[in-house]
């Protein structure tokens, strides 16, 4: 690690797993507390920036990530239509909860993967 900073690395490498931790929470909790899949999604991401700041090196393929993606956005497309056919008005509380903990996932997931390209678009392909 020529030229890196191990005070930056060793802190970075401590606030990996709390960031991860606090991604998750608001993401979980969206449905209940402020937050959700978007918030979660951006806090989640930014361990990829902390990921390429301990190690620039570390090969991440721009194709799997936009095909996560596109996947994630036809799930979440089909779970919508389903949950709305298929429930049409119903008020069970217990599914309602499923449905909104599955979506802030989805959701989350979608995010990380959506900035996760744009940092990796801006820092190998515009910095040239």
């Amino acid at each position: 690690m020529k030229g890196r900073s191990e005070l930056l690395v060793k802190s970075l490498g401590i606030l990996y797993p709390i960031i991860l931790l606090f991604g998750f929470y608001i993401t979980i909790n969206g449905h209940i507390t402020p937050g959700g899949g978007f918030q979660g999604g951006a806090i989640i991401s930014s361990i990829f920036i902390i990921q390429y700041i301990i190690n620039p090196e570390q090969k991440v393929t721009l194709a799997k990530l936009q095909k996560i993606e596109k996947i994630l956005f036809t799930c979440i497309l089909h779970i919508v239509i389903l949950y709305v056919l298929r429930l049409n008005g119903s008020s069970n509380k217990l599914i309602n909860e499923i449905y909104l903990i599955t979506m802030n996932i989805l959701i989350a997931t979608k995010v990380y993967c959506g900035l996760s390209i744009i940092f990796f678009r801006f820092v190998l392909f515009e910095s040239r």
